[in-house]
């Protein structure tokens, strides 16, 4: 059983690893407006067509130390840091779900969320399409394999935007037109009442670093924070850890 289990978390990250390869070019595509099909794998400093081995996930870039092979210019960082943060996502889903239906539904599900956290942080926006793709993701999940009534589902999706929609009435531009769809779509994934943990989490990772950055002089109060990432890491906690949070904010 050991040894299955090894080798599960092998696979796990192994697959993880390549589909964070395929997310950086997918957030990369987006952010520079091209297509995700054409052209091929390129180094966006000289557009020299990149080999095999330029394209092992994560290993390529520790052993280039960072740098293009063939200009020598500098890969930035977000390449392997999605690239260990999805195989990161796939472990947890591993350890939670071993190869179940669940894993797949929520390794794709946190695998979307990152890539617009990715979108989100660089250009503060949530693009329609990826949140179209995801609501699309959750009403399959929802039809075929539920975790909860389609009630439960639809209530989470109102109360979550709504939620948010109020808010950014409220905040005349605190939060964005991307954010209220996201946090509605999250909601239906959530359903009631988990919308509310979501929301709660989200509020409180957000203010918690907005006030750091402040600060720290990174930001000032009318500075605009990304709040995508949030949203994403809220639903994570909700949906690995919930029952234990619901616990401990009740006993507190």
């Amino acid at each position: 059983m050991q040894g299955s289990m090894f080798w599960g978390y092998a696979i796990a990250a192994a697959v993880g690893l390549v589909a964070g390869s395929f997310l950086n070019v997918v957030a990369y595509r987006y952010l520079s407006g091209g297509s995700i099909v054409r052209p091929a794998s390129h180094c966006p400093s000289c557009l020299t067509p990149l080999s095999v081995k330029d394209l092992v996930p994560l290993f390529s870039y520790l052993l280039l130390r960072g740098r293009c092979r063939y200009c020598r210019t500098g890969i930035p960082p977000r390449y392997p840091l999605i690239e260990a943060g999805t195989a990161g996502l796939f472990l947890l889903c591993f350890h939670y779900y071993t190869f179940t239906p669940a894993f797949f539904q929520y390794a794709v599900l946190f695998s979307l969320l990152l890539v617009i956290s990715v979108i989100d942080l660089e250009r503060h926006l949530i693009p329609n399409r990826l949140v179209l793709l995801l609501l699309a993701w959750v009403i399959f999940w929802q039809l075929f394999l539920p975790r909860f009534s389609t009630l439960s589902a639809l209530g989470g999706l109102f109360t979550g935007g709504l939620l948010f929609l109020a808010i950014a009435l409220l905040s005349q531009g605190g939060i964005g037109g991307g954010d209220v769809k996201l946090m509605a779509v999250l909601g239906f994934a959530s359903g009631l009442p988990d919308v509310l943990l979501v929301f709660m989490l989200a509020f409180f990772s957000g203010a918690l670093v907005g006030v750091l950055l402040i600060i720290f002089k990174k930001k000032t109060r009318k500075s605009p924070l990304a709040f995508g990432p949030f949203l994403a890491l809220a639903f994570l906690g909700m949906t690995l850890w919930g029952p234990w949070i619901w616990d401990g904010y009740f006993s507190f």
